[in-house]
């Protein structure tokens, strides 16, 4: 089929707004990965675009060799997959229950879900009530609290409305119950938005440093990877802060511009942190689109 010159013009202005939006998303990446490879007192010049002036490791040496870096990564690891598949679950079993008609409780117990989204009990009142379930300092604060949550729950019951009521309806002419039918018919239909929401919640979790902070921070083997980093970062800051920036130089020349600073901690740890994601989010890709659009528009 020979392209009218109107195709040719929109495919040309596709062409380059992908381009821009490439160049855009990918070069601050590159930049973070430059500086975090660079000579951290060589990196306070500034002018590192995407490839490091001065080759280093030691910004993830720094990072690496911390004592407690391990216990969080472990951590960090335990309450993502955790997390992602117990909440995912209980999820979708309500979001299931919720999706039938059948089920008269299915408003009221909605209308109540929404008003979660709108009324927090506030840190306080939340801190007392973890206290006096014993969650506090206990790695179960990470994912018990939030086994279902509002928005998700929404987003796959408005994915589970859309399949074939004929399935569940021929299912339970042949005997199956509820939760055989959720089990063995509902879930491995809903795919797709599961995986969604799995990639939601294991962002959340993985990046997540402020629970650590107000419910754990009294446990070290408790601490996780996010909070661990922020910790340094802020010794960083706090050791910058009390040393002029001649002081700076001076020292980096004494000690052959191997000083780790805030600048180049950050980079290396923003580099660090996102690997993990980076690396999972190829496998869930296929469904992240199908899924979100599907079950997350509709309302």
């Amino acid at each position: 089929m020979r392209k009218t010159r109107g195709d040719v013009i929109f495919d040309t202005i596709k062409i380059i707004m992908i381009l821009f939006l490439c160049v855009v998303t990918l070069y601050p990446f590159l930049n973070t990965l430059a500086i975090a490879l660079n000579d951290p007192m060589d990196s306070l010049k500034g002018g590192i675009g995407i490839w490091p002036r001065i080759l280093t490791f030691s910004n993830f040496k720094d990072i690496i060799y911390d004592e407690f870096i391990g216990i969080a990564f472990r951590n960090s690891l335990l309450r993502t997959v955790i997390s992602a598949l117990v909440q995912t679950y209980c999820t979708a079993m309500v979001a299931y229950t919720l999706s039938r008609k059948e089920f008269s409780l299915r408003v009221p117990i909605a209308i109540i879900y929404v008003i979660t989204m709108y009324i927090d009990g506030g840190l306080i009142p939340t801190y007392f009530l973890y206290r006096k379930l014993h969650l506090v300092n206990s790695f179960h604060v990470y994912w018990l609290p939030g086994l279902t949550t509002a928005w998700n729950m929404m987003v796959i019951r408005t994915y589970m409305r859309g399949l074939p009521e004929s399935l569940v309806e021929s299912a339970k002419l042949e005997g199956a119950g509820d939760f055989m039918i959720f089990r063995k018919i509902i879930l491995p239909l809903s795919t797709p938005v599961l995986a969604t929401i799995v990639l939601f919640t294991s962002v959340w979790q993985w990046n997540t440093w402020f629970d650590t902070f107000i419910f754990n921070s009294a446990k070290i083997n408790l601490t996780t990877l996010q909070y661990e980093l922020m910790k340094k970062i802020q010794s960083a800051n706090a050791a910058i802060s009390n040393t002029s920036m001649s002081d700076v130089y001076s020292n980096a020349s004494n000690q052959s511009g191997n000083s780790v600073t805030p600048k180049s901690l950050r980079a290396a740890m923003t580099i660090v942190v996102s690997l993990p994601i980076i690396m999972a989010y190829p496998f869930l890709q296929k469904y992240f689109v199908s899924g979100l659009t599907i079950g997350g528009v509709k309302g």
